[in-house]
């Protein structure tokens, strides 16, 4: 039974947000693979039992905490397409570059090839994570700043596809010069004609 005085609340919390940090830290050193409920146990402090009575199983709990991981991002209204997607890359490039779902991110694609409430989940982030730029896209579609027959989505992957690559496939940093380049490259691309 909850305390009056909230402290019972207030351990709750603490005690979720150390198994999602535990989580979090491994999930970065070995993928969702090497995500252990006993590893957990040892490294946070939190009882196993506990672990169990927020989260059902592994699963449910990499959900719940890759679903935490952050990347969201807003969709700025600079008034052009230019504007905003230097504001969307710079934030990506910085996420990139910083953030945990950059380390995480791969292994969740990976585990989401063979597990459909991972596939979901790593889906639904998909689609939280790009909602930003078809905001931003589709306002210019409205303006006329976009050729006809562009697809949002091929100006997504245009714009998401070369900081991937350099992150996750190439290695090579990801600075402010490809970050620009890779906005001229889109503006030029979309341009009406």
């Amino acid at each position: 039974m909850p305390e009056l005085n909230g402290n019972f609340d207030k351990r709750v919390e603490r005690s979720k947000a150390k198994v999602v940090a535990e989580t979090y830290r491994q999930l970065a050193a070995s993928g969702i693979s090497g995500v252990s409920i006993d590893e957990i146990t040892k490294h946070s402090g939190v009882s196993k039992t506990t672990i169990y009575r927020h989260w059902p199983s592994r699963s449910a709990l990499l959900i719940d905490a890759c679903s935490r991981l952050g990347g969201a991002m807003e969709a700025p209204d600079t008034g052009n397409l230019k504007g905003d997607l230097q504001l969307l890359l710079a934030t990506l490039a910085d996420q990139l570059s910083s953030a945990n779902w950059s380390s995480v991110y791969p292994s969740i694609i990976d585990a989401a090839e063979r597990d459909p409430e991972l596939r979901e989940m790593q889906a639904a982030l998909h689609r939280g994570f790009m909602e930003p730029f078809s905001v931003s896209i589709q306002r210019a579609k409205t303006r006329g700043e976009i050729a006809a027959g562009c697809e949002t989505s091929d100006v997504i992957g245009m714009a998401v596809g070369s900081l991937f690559f350099r992150r996750w496939f190439s290695r090579d940093e990801i600075t402010v010069a490809t970050v620009t380049a890779t906005l001229e490259i889109i503006m030029r691309a979309v341009q009406p004609a």
